[in-house]
């Protein structure tokens, strides 16, 4: 699935709109270049479960735990890892294996200890807004995307990619 977010205000209402689909569970990781707007997407999942703050990259403690009433939410930023061993004396296998949404930035950090996605998300930078590509990984994913597609209002932007704005 392709889609053509115009703005930042596109972006977040992306991002709410896929951390409702989620319901409550998921593993969605997030790759792009510096800048694409990973966190930005990351604050508008947030933002789903009723969290109105700013949203901070965790690049330098690596997670950044949210408890939104009932929801857990764990947003991971593993730019700075060297190996990926590095998780285990974070918690990681406790973060992911627990029943809740792990938000993973830069996932090829952690590539042959992270498990599987269930949604691989990539962000590139395309004019002034971005293109994102969701790969379902999974039944979870697949149903994820369904329930996003059914609830979201596209247009077709000029090269027939649907658009987000």
């Amino acid at each position: 699935m392709q889609v053509q977010l115009d703005n930042e205000e596109a972006q977040v209402a992306f991002g709410e709109a896929l951390g409702r689909a989620l319901q409550g569970r998921g593993r969605i990781y997030l790759e792009g270049d510096l800048g694409a707007g990973k966190t930005t997407l990351t604050r508008g999942i947030l933002r789903a479960y009723g969290h109105l703050g700013a949203v901070k990259s965790p690049t330098y403690t690596l997670v950044e735990p949210y408890e939104l009433d009932a929801q857990r939410i764990y947003h991971l930023d593993l730019y700075r890892v060297a190996d990926p061993e590095e998780l285990e004396f974070i918690g990681g296998r406790d973060v992911l294996s627990d029943e809740a949404i792990c938000i993973i930035e830069w996932p090829s950090r952690g590539e042959g200890w992270l498990p599987a996605p269930d949604i691989r998300l990539s962000l590139a930078v395309a004019d002034l807004g971005r293109q994102v590509t969701l790969t379902p990984y999974n039944e979870h994913g697949e149903r994820v995307l369904n329930r996003l597609q059914s609830t979201m209002l596209f247009k077709q932007s000029e090269d027939g990619t649907p658009s987000w704005s």
